[in-house]
């Protein structure tokens, strides 16, 4: 018998997800709403989310959670952070035991300061939970674009046959055993595109956007590490790609949210405006968090947490940023 797939909503990556699985093996994708489901289903497309692309075929979908989940071999979580947990809880009871679980969120959660497996692994306890992340954009994939992603999973055995499900000749996928490291780097990531998007929104040129990504990389290895994360983890593709890709593309949401803040709109105009969820702005603030709870200094993370949740401008930030006292190039950093 061949894998059965569900992957849990029906978004731009999500969907995109989907259709990657679909070409493999047979493939289920819930979406809330009927429509959704309906035109995935018989059109073949998502425009909602992904107005001018084609899916595979093969893709079915459905909006009930019970039809998705109830026969999957492999359940994909591609819901945003703040709703990973509810959505878990509600199909708990369809899922059979022992599947594994794929997250796709890169976020963390608000109040318990949780990573998403964290979250998947409370709501679904003796379900193996890892997750998929690096540097892709789910228009250039449909596109036919060549892209490389990690899927992190604490089992070697279930890590290599997930890599057959989600590949394809263009996509290519890669194991990595570190899941903290992963996911801290998905989640911090966004920060810092609102940084760089902050930069861009504001005119300062590439050698900003540059400081930026780097001091970025080098703020989001600080936190991961102390997490738990290794090192050389983040200047992979979870790490220092899907940074890169983040920052700079027009296509990222939370690069976006940045420039629209660096052209002096508020945080709520921006946010109201967008039809998908810009997962750095809740995110910034639970990474404060664990900044202090880890005793480390992410200035630029705080810098993002002082625009988008104290009204402090976008110049501010940046003038906050330059007047900082000189120091290592490595202050703070792993010594191994």
């Amino acid at each position: 018998m061949p894998i059965r797939v569900a992957v849990i909503g029906g978004g731009s990556w999500g969907t995109t997800v989907a259709h990657l699985c679909a070409k493999n093996t047979p493939t289920t994708l819930w979406a809330r709403r009927d429509e959704v489901a309906a035109e995935v289903r018989d059109r073949h497309t998502n425009s909602a989310y992904l107005a001018g692309y084609e899916l595979t075929p093969s893709l079915h979908a459905t909006s009930s959670l019970e039809e998705a989940v109830c026969t999957a071999d492999v359940l994909v979580m591609g819901v945003p952070s703040h709703g990973m947990r509810d959505t878990a809880r509600e199909l708990a009871g369809c899922l059979r035991p022992w599947v594994p679980v794929v997250s796709l969120s890169k976020g963390l959660e608000q109040g318990t300061r949780l990573r998403m497996t964290q979250v998947l692994s409370e709501e679904l306890p003796g379900h193996p939970c890892g997750v998929l992340t690096g540097p892709n954009l789910a228009k250039e994939i449909l596109a036919g674009g060549a892209a490389a992603s990690v899927v992190a999973m604490d089992d070697d055995t279930i890590a290599e046959a997930l890599q057959e499900i989600f590949a394809s000749d263009l996509f290519r996928v890669y194991t990595n055993a570190d899941v903290v490291g992963c996911e801290v780097a998905g989640a911090l990531k966004n920060v810092m595109a609102i940084a760089s998007g902050m930069a861009d929104g504001l005119g300062t040129g590439d050698n900003t956007r540059a400081a930026v990504i780097t001091r970025g990389l080098a703020e989001l290895t600080r936190l991961g590490c102390a997490m738990g994360g290794q090192q050389i983890t983040f200047s992979g593709l979870a790490g220092m790609g899907d940074l890169i890709a983040t920052c700079i593309s027009p296509q990222s949401r939370n690069r976006y949210v940045g420039e629209q803040l660096g052209k002096g709109r508020t945080i709520d105009e921006i946010v109201d405006e967008m039809h998908m969820v810009a997962e750095g702005v809740k995110t910034s603030k639970v990474v404060m968090e664990l900044a202090e709870q880890y005793g480390v200094d992410l200035p630029i993370a705080a810098s993002v947490h002082a625009v988008v949740h104290e009204g402090a401008p976008a110049t501010e930030a940046y003038r906050g940023l330059l007047s900082r006292s000189n120091r290592s190039e490595m202050h703070g950093m792993p010594s191994n």
